[in-house]
C-alpha cells in the first residue's frame, strides 16, 4: 500500500519545496514509483526544480480541481530530471503559475475534499509506492486535510525563533488530528552550529525526532532551483542530509508487490 507523506513548514522560505523535490528524487532512485504534488496553489514553484516548462503543461492541479481533467492527466514523468535511470519512476503534479488561475483560486477557492479523492486516484492510476505532498506554508484547510490523511508528516524549519514558535503550533495541530508519525528537518543550519545541541533542543521542544540536518549552503543558493541538487551534487553535505532522511523512511515505504 502506498505511503502518503506531507512535507510542511509554518513559514515560507524554509526550503520546503527544495527538500520535497530532492526527497522525491532520492526515493525514486531507490526503485520506488514516486509522485510529488504541488498543493501550494497560491505560490507554486516546485516545477522549476524539475525544469518543467509551464508553457508546455497542458493540465495542472488547478484543472483537476475545476473539473477539466482527471488528476492523472496533470501528472508528468520527470524521472530523467530526478536522475532516475532504472526501476523507479518519478512523477510531478504541478500547480499553475498563471496569474489569472492563481487569482481565481484566491477569489473562488476550491473544494478541498477533491484533493482526498485525487490523492487516492493518483496512487491507483500511477501504481505509486509513495506520494509526497508539498503543502502551502502555514495553516489552512488544505494543509489540515493533507496532514490528517498522511502516513508521515515532515516539518521543515530553520534554526530561527520564529520558525520554532510556528512549528510548535503546527505540531500541536498535527497531534490533535491524531497524526502518529512525524519527523523534523532542520534546514539552512549555519556552519559552526553545535548540531548535537540543536538536535537536542528541537527534540525536547517538540517531542519529535530530527531526521536530518541540512546546511546553510552557498552552493545550494547558487543553484537557484536550477535542477535537483542531489542529482547534480551527490557528494555535497546537503545531499548527504537528504540521504539520511531517506534512510528514515525505509520502514515506511517499500515497492508494491
Amino acid at each position: 500500500m502506498a505511503a502518503i507523506i506531507s512535507i510542511h513548514s509554518f513559514r515560507g522560505g524554509t526550503g520546503k519545496s527544495n527538500v520535497s523535490a530532492n526527497l522525491a528524487a532520492s526515493l525514486a532512485k531507490k526503485g520506488l514509483r514516486t509522485a510529488v504534488i504541488d498543493t501550494d496553489i497560491q505560490s507554486p514553484g516546485i516545477h522549476v526544480i524539475f525544469g518543467l516548462d509551464q508553457a508546455k503543461v497542458r493540465f495542472c492541479l488547478n484543472d483537476y480541481l475545476w473539473g477539466k481533467c482527471g488528476i492523472e492527466d496533470a501528472s508528468y514523468d520527470v524521472s530523467k530530471a530526478g536522475g532516475v535511470e532504472e526501476n523507479g519512476r518519478l512523477f510531478l503534479i504541478p500547480s499553475s503559475l498563471r496569474s489569472g488561475e492563481i487569482a481565481r483560486i484566491l477569489r473562488e477557492g476550491y473544494d478541498v475534499a477533491l484533493l482526498t479523492d485525487g490523492f487516492q486516484r493518483l496512487i491507483r492510476q500511477l501504481d505509486l509506492d509513495c506520494l509526497l505532498i508539498d503543502t502551502h506554508p502555514g495553516v489552512n484547510e488544505e494543509t489540515l486535510l493533507s496532514v490528517a490523511i498522511s502516513d508521515l508528516f515532515i516539518v521543515v524549519l530553520r534554526p530561527d525563533n520564529q520558525d520554532f514558535q510556528g512549528t510548535a503550533v503546527t505540531i500541536e495541530l498535527a497531534r490533535k488530528l491524531d497524526v502518529k508519525d512525524m519527523l523534523l528537518i532542520l534546514n539552512k543550519v549555519p556552519t559552526g552550529t553545535d548540531l548535537a545541541a540543536l538536535t537536542a533542543d528541537a527534540e525536547a521542544a517538540f517531542g519529535v525526532k530530527v531526521a536530518a540536518i541540512l546546511p546553510l549552503s552557498s552552493d545550494v543558493a547558487r543553484a537557484a532551483s536550477g535542477g535537483v541538487f542531489t542529482v547534480n551534487r551527490p557528494d555535497h553535505p546537503f545531499s548527504r542530509g537528504i540521504a539520511d532522511l531517506t534512510k528514515h523512511l525505509n520502514g515506511l515505504v517499500s515497492p508494491n508487490g
